[in-house]
């Protein structure tokens, strides 16, 4: 149902995209396959992810809450990529955005101890999925720069995309830490 209480009409397929073209936000039609689509289509994954783990973090209301807010933020970058050059959203990620994630990541790096090597992804299933949103994020931030190089991002998008990786990662090492979880390290020696 649609917002009041009417029933929709709109259905969930328009066909306009069975020709392997899809719309930007401005009327520009481009390949599923562009750099652009390749971009916030791997933010859409990542958001998926984010859906995953907040499901798995039944008892961390706070980490749940931080995944919603970087879903909505997510939804801020993708319709910047959705957007034909020359077309603005109304509302875009921001360098505040990119402050607030380095708050977060500041926050938790100080109730965590220090890392001495790389560590095994794993721990607690959220910690688990959180460490494959983090490698989805990596992927997504590689798509949003191949996409720079043949169509300049703005600054502000790029700096927030490159702190949302390393916020998941110390948000899969927090999860795992409140839960009692030592991390592995890679045994080289195998």
């Amino acid at each position: 149902m649609a917002h009041g209480g009417s029933i929709s009409t709109a259905r969930l397929y328009t066909r306009t995209g069975d020709d392997g073209s899809t719309g930007l936000y401005g009327g520009t039609r481009v390949g599923k396959d562009s750099l652009r689509l390749r971009a916030y289509g791997a933010y859409d994954e990542l958001g998926a992810h984010l859906g995953v783990a907040a499901g798995l973090l039944g008892n961390q209301p706070e980490l749940r809450e931080i995944l919603v807010r970087l879903q909505h933020e997510l939804f801020l970058a993708m319709s910047e990529m959705a957007a034909a050059p020359g077309f603005a959203p109304k509302t875009r990620i921001e360098a505040r955005h990119t402050t607030g994630l380095e708050a977060l990541l500041d926050r938790f790096d100080a109730e965590l101890p220090p890392l001495q090597t790389f560590v095994l992804p794993g721990g607690t299933p959220g910690g688990a999925q959180l460490h494959v949103a983090r490698t989805v994020s990596r992927r997504a931030e590689r798509e949003l720069i191949a996409l720079h190089r043949t169509e300049p991002i703005r600054p502000e998008l790029l700096a927030w995309a490159n702190r949302l990786s390393d916020l998941l990662f110390a948000l899969a090492l927090t999860e795992n830490h409140r839960a009692g979880i030592a991390e592995l390290a890679p045994n080289y020696q195998v």
